[in-house]
């Protein structure tokens, strides 16, 4: 029974820090229109400058208040990388599908190797609070403590979302432009600022999600976006493009099903099942759990 309990929180744990990733990129898809294969360099970005910050920055540090200063630079600079991306690569390529695939693949690559050249390809430890190397018993489960610091952080920014997207201005704008984009544009509501503003959600969440994540790790490395952006691509699949609340659900399901496997089977079958779940959505419900099927 503890072994169950165990496996069904540090799967939780998996899940929440693949719905923190998956969760922009869902609301990109569906607002914009853009398959962003460089949402990882975010996540990487927001990985390293909270490492960095940590050392280096004034005020910042490994545990207390001064984790928390580390985290939101990281947060920050992901969030900046993210606009920038947007304004300068993105932005004019709209409705040009092949070509935003094209860079957003290369700025990919180009990332990965920036950071390989700045700081090494090997991975480096990543300082991090020692309340989060330690463990807490829930049901005789012993759980450490970094998984559950995922979870909250998901919850929040799952709950910050929906409250967002329900009771903000723009928050409504990005939900009409998701459900029927050119309505918006004939209302002369300018679109473009709702497309940076979502850029700018979704590289603070993947930024969180290096920060966080590479405290349940306990290391950082060049080639943390990459590995967790194609688990973060199935969840939005699965769960719907567009579909924050699909994406939550989708997260639950992949991080659980990959944690049980992994334990009773052998390592690597959860990924394997993983793709297979995959493929079982787009046969039998290609819009995903909550997506919508598309009219004519």
């Amino acid at each position: 029974m503890d072994a169950v309990i165990l496996l069904t929180l540090t799967g939780l744990g998996l899940a929440a820090l693949y719905f923190l990733v998956a969760s922009g990129l869902s609301l990109v898809f569906g607002l914009a229109d853009v398959l962003n294969f460089a949402h990882g360099l975010f996540l990487g970005v927001g990985a390293y400058a909270t490492w960095w910050a940590a050392g280096n920055l004034p005020g910042a540090g490994s545990d207390g208040f001064g984790f928390v200063v580390a985290v939101a630079f990281g947060v920050a600079a992901g969030t900046l990388m993210a606009v920038l991306v947007e304004l300068v690569l993105i932005r004019p390529l709209y409705s040009r599908t092949i070509e935003q695939v094209l860079v957003t693949v290369g700025l990919s690559l180009a990332g990965v190797a920036l950071l390989q050249a700045t700081w090494g390809a090997d991975a480096r430890p990543f300082p991090r609070p020692e309340w989060t190397r330690q463990v807490t018993t829930i049901l005789g489960a012993q759980v450490p403590n970094g998984g559950l610091l995922l979870i909250v952080a998901a919850v929040l920014v799952l709950a910050a979302i929906l409250a967002f997207l329900q009771w903000t201005r723009y928050g409504l704008i990005i939900r009409a432009g998701v459900e029927n984009r050119e309505m918006v544009t004939a209302l002369g509501i300018d679109v473009r600022k709702a497309f940076t503003l979502v850029f700018a959600i979704g590289g603070a969440a993947a930024a969180l999600a290096g920060a966080l994540g590479s405290v349940y790790f306990g290391t950082v490395s060049p080639q943390q976006g990459g590995s967790l952006l194609i688990f973060a691509f199935i969840v939005v699949v699965i769960g719907g493009m567009g579909s924050v609340v699909g994406s939550a659900y989708a997260a639950v399901a992949v991080g659980l099903l990959q944690q049980f496997v992994n334990y009773y089977g052998t390592s690597g079958l959860g990924d394997i099942c993983v793709v297979a779940l995959l493929a079982v959505v787009l046969l039998l419900r290609p819009q995903g759990i909550a997506g919508k099927v598309a009219t004519a």
